[in-house]
C-alpha cells in the first residue's frame, strides 16, 4: 500500500479496491481481465500524478476533462500500446468512473464522450477439422498419467465441441453434468448466461476424465483439477497445447482459443446461421460473430451462386 500511496491517496485507493472487488464478485470477470483493469487504472493514476503534480485524490478524478483522458491515451500510445490495449485502457477507466459515479463521487460523462480507438480487423485463425479432431483425441495428449491425459482431452473437447472459452470450461463443476444433461448452462463475459448443447462425444470425454480422476469431485467444486488437486489453471492447458503443436507440427496459431474459433467456423461451414452461432458463443453483438463470415467467405459465395435464382443471370451481370 505504501508504494500505491505515491500515486493516489488512501480514499481513492479504497474506492478502487472496492471497484475491483465488485468486478470479481458481482460481475465475475475473468482473472486476466481483473489483472488488466488493475494495471490499467494503476498506470492511469501514475500518469495523473505526474499530470497534476502530486498523488491523485477523488477531487482530481471529479475534475477530469476529456482532454486529460485523451492525454493519458496519447501517453500510452507513445509507450507502445496498440489500439486493442488502448481500447481496454479506456474501458477500464470508464468502468472505474461509473463505479465512482454510482457512489455519488464524480460525473463519468467525460469518459463517455471519448471515442474508443478504431480496432484493426483481424480474422480468427481456426484449425482444420482434422487438426481439431486430432488435438482433442485422448491418444494425442502428451502426459504419461492417464487421468491427466483424459483431463486435457476433456478440456480441449469442450473448447472445440461447445465453443467455450478456456475460463468457462475450467469454471464447470460436476453438477453441470448431472442428470444426463444434454446442454450446459454457461456463464460467460458480463455475467451473461447461455445454453450450449452437450454433444455425446463431449459428454463421453468428460465422463472418461471423471472416471479416472483420483480426487473426490464435490458437486459444486471445480470439475477439472491440477496434479495436486487444486483448480486447474489455464496456463497448464496452454502449455500442453504448446507441446501438442510441436509434436503434431501445427502452426503457432493453434492455441486453445483457436479451438473456439474452429467451433464457430466449422458450424458456419456446415450451414449454421450467424444468430445461432452468436448465441452459442455468447457474443453480445452480432457484429462480433460476423468476423467468421470473412473466414468462410468462399463458402458463402458458393452458396449464393448455387442458391440465388438470378446469381448467374445475364441481366445481373449487365447491371454490374
Amino acid at each position: 500500500m505504501n508504494d500505491l500511496l505515491t500515486f493516489a491517496d488512501s480514499d481513492l485507493l479504497a474506492e478502487r479496491a472496492g471497484w475491483l472487488q465488485a468486478l470479481a464478485g458481482e460481475r465475475r470477470l475473468s482473472e486476466n481481465t481483473l489483472e488488466a483493469y488493475e494495471r490499467d487504472t494503476r498506470q492511469f493514476l501514475t500518469f495523473l500524478t505526474g499530470h497534476i503534480g502530486g498523488p491523485a485524490a477523488i477531487r482530481d478524478i471529479r475534475e477530469l476533462r476529456p482532454a486529460d483522458l485523451r492525454a493519458f491515451l496519447a501517453f500510452r500510445r507513445k509507450q507502445g500500446s496498440g489500439p486493442r490495449s488502448l481500447g481496454r485502457h479506456l474501458a477500464g477507466l470508464r468502468s472505474f468512473l461509473r463505479h465512482l459515479e454510482k457512489r455519488g463521487l464524480v460525473n463519468a460523462a467525460g469518459a463517455g464522450a471519448i471515442r474508443s480507438p478504431k480496432q484493426p480487423k483481424s480474422l480468427p485463425k481456426p484449425l482444420s477439422g482434422s487438426q481439431a479432431l486430432t488435438i482433442v483425441s485422448n491418444e494425442a495428449q502428451m502426459h504419461e498419467e492417464p487421468w491427466i491425459a483424459a483431463r486435457d482431452a476433456a478440456v480441449l473437447t469442450l473448447l472445440y465441441g461447445c465453443g467455450l472459452r478456456i475460463s468457462e470450461a475450467l469454471d464447470l463443476t460436476p453438477a453441470d453434468f448431472g442428470n444426463k444433461t444434454t446442454a450446459l448452462r454457461i456463464t460467460g463475459k458480463g455475467n451473461k448466461t447461455r445454453l450450449v448443447p452437450l454433444l455425446p462425444a463431449v459428454a463421453e470425454a468428460v465422463a472418461t476424465y471423471i472416471k479416472l480422476c483420483p480426487y473426490h469431485l464435490e458437486e459444486a467444486e471445480p470439475l477439472f483439477r491440477g496434479a495436486r488437486g487444486g483448480k486447474l489453471q489455464p496456463a497448464i492447458i496452454q502449455r500442453e497445447m504448446q507441446r501438442l503443436r510441436s509434436a503434431l507440427g501445427l502452426p503457432d496459431s493453434a492455441t486453445p482459443h483457436a479451438l473456439r474459433h474452429s467451433f464457430a467456423t466449422h458450424l458456419l461451414g456446415g450451414g449454421g446461421d450467424l444468430r445461432t452461432i452468436q448465441e452459442l458463443l455468447g457474443h453480445t453483438s452480432l457484429s462480433t460473430t460476423q468476423v467468421y463470415t470473412g473466414v468462410d467467405a468462399a463458402r458463402l459465395l458458393d452458396v449464393y451462386d448455387r442458391a440465388h435464382p438470378r446469381a448467374s443471370s445475364p441481366a445481373v451481370n449487365q447491371d454490374r
